[in-house]
């Protein structure tokens, strides 16, 4: 069998490694990877599961052989991606996207294993509703203001209606699931020719939302969930973690965005904590950077901070999400200006601007989620300007700014790497293959290949621009995907991932 993920953990360790069988059936560790131990082994096949055997003991110096058996799985629901669970259930493809505002904080199993009826559904989708966006089954956390919503009063209650009758229509509510499961072909060819590690965190609250790794090698990680940042060895696993200043109590914690400067401090968006984190690696000590005082509200939602290119005027940029407008800091001063792109907007029209990244002169470009937008602010005279993405309602989400001023993003509902080059004012986009992949993040790598992770199919793709061929890489077990990020000091390059939902940090070595 072709494209099945074998796992191999040893005893008391923090590690997994993964490897992917070949078009023979064949899979083999590097030495360099396992040393001498016992191990337990698992695979990850859809339709399969190990029948033998659990566990290896590699000697100390010669090689061990296990020939592994699987046997058909007895219940496939079990083991199906939130993709798989999308393409399955019956509905409109309004309906299916629907259920992408659900992967944020769970998987959709929970949904369909459910047997809520309609007015039980309303009083979940009401209460989902008032949910931080950091929330996850093990730490719930209640928003304290009203999230923005395009529709409110009697709209909202006949959308929340409309909701919840199509989730009892795809839940056990009426008996045993009468819809045909579809499930994703195993990897194959180039997709195979990967080694995979997972690190785990120390504890299942843990949400690694982003995860950037620095020149020396250490990778650091934004927490979600909980008020602290973390740096991971990945040579040992040892995982340090560093408080950051509460500044709203009562408030939700948890951090967003995660960048290095030039000199490689760290910057962090802090959410509902209204403000920006800069830790210096050095001291170990965080200053902070609050919202301006008119625009720091029970909305107020700092996600994003990007400092990347503030050695050429001395100032940074945030967007501040729940007023969908962009705050400038002048490192200098203090000063902090506010530009508002969406003040003229037609009423009712939703907007969320989600991602701010900078170019080479600290123009400011920023995502529309809500919409389907690409904006600038001019760094010398705060004009702004606005593109829409070629496909409508594509919402763009997160991306990076590559050496040469090109813009590359996720087209979460669009299901497309975007790129939009900043100097000829051109879109260009290719389609994930996988259905619902939902891409979140875009990276490019030295060789011109960009990288995208999606939040509902643990799979990461790997375009390459010029032929358009997309190669896709399944993950071990259920990742719930943010941030991307690689490392272009090795060779080939090595891309980097956290569970948000999973409590680890992924690393992905391709073959080739």
């Amino acid at each position: 069998m072709e494209g099945v993920l074998v796992s191999a953990k040893k005893a008391g360790s923090t590690i997994t490694i993964t490897v992917v069988t070949d078009q023979t059936g064949r899979y083999s560790f590097p030495r360099n990877k396992l040393d001498a131990g016992q191990y337990a082994l698992r695979i990850r096949a859809v339709g399969y599961e190990l029948d033998g055997p659990a566990t290896v003991e590699i000697p100390v110096q010669d090689a061990a052989t296990a020939d592994i058996k699987l046997r058909k799985a007895k219940d496939v629901s079990t083991q199906l991606s939130n993709a798989e669970w999308i393409a399955s259930v019956p509905g409109t493809e309004d309906q299916k996207r629907s259920l992408l505002n659900c992967v944020n904080c769970h998987t959709l199993q929970r949904i369909v294993k459910s047997s809520h009826d309609a007015d039980e559904f309303v009083q979940v989708v009401k209460r989902m509703g008032e949910y931080a966006n950091q929330s996850i089954p093990l730490r719930p956390q209640r928003r304290l203001a009203e999230r923005m919503l395009e529709v409110r009063g009697d709209q909202r209650a006949q959308a929340q209606r409309a909701q919840a009758e199509f989730l009892a229509s795809i839940d056990q509510s009426s008996g045993p699931l009468s819809y045909s499961l579809k499930t994703l072909a195993r990897p194959k060819a180039r997709a195979t020719r990967v080694i995979i590690t997972e690190y785990d965190l120390p504890r299942p609250m843990i949400e690694p939302h982003d995860a950037i790794v620095d020149s020396s090698g250490l990778v650091w990680y934004s927490n979600f969930g909980e008020q602290n940042i973390g740096r991971l060895d990945p040579k040992t696993g040892k995982v340090t973690e560093f408080t950051v200043p509460e500044q709203k109590k009562g408030w939700p914690q948890g951090g967003l965005g995660l960048q290095f400067d030039k000199d490689e401090n760290l910057w962090l968006g802090m959410m509902y904590q209204a403000g920006v984190a800069k830790f210096d690696k050095e001291t170990e000590k965080f200053q902070i950077f609050s919202a301006p005082a008119e625009f720091n509200k029970e909305m107020t939602q700092i996600n994003m901070v990007v400092p990347q290119r503030s050695s050429v005027d001395g100032k940074f940029w945030t967007q501040n999400n729940g007023f969908a407008i962009i705050h400038r800091f002048d490192l200098a001063s203090g000063n902090i200006e506010t530009f508002q792109p969406f003040k003229d907007g037609k009423p009712g029209e939703a907007h969320n601007i989600y991602d701010v990244a900078p170019d080479s002169h600290n123009n400011a470009f920023f995502t529309d989620m809500a919409n389907q937008h690409i904006g600038r602010v001019d760094a010398k005279t705060g004009k702004i300007s606005l593109w829409e993405t070629p496909t409508p309602r594509s919402a763009p989400r997160r991306g990076q700014m590559d050496s040469q001023d090109r813009f590359w993003f996720g087209e979460y509902r669009g299901n497309n790497i975007g790129m939009f080059d900043t100097k000829t004012q051109q879109f260009k986009e290719w389609a994930i293959p996988t259905a619902y992949s939902a891409p979140y993040d875009v990276a490019l790598d030295k060789n011109g290949e960009a990288w995208t992770g999606s939040m509902s199919s643990d799979r990461i793709a790997r375009l390459d621009p010029q032929s358009g061929q997309i190669t896709e890489y399944l993950l071990p077990r259920s990742t719930n995907i943010r941030r991307v990020f690689v490392d272009n000091s090795t060779t080939p390059v090595t891309f980097w991932v956290g569970n948000n939902h999973g409590a680890s940090i992924v690393k992905l070595e391709p073959l080739d």
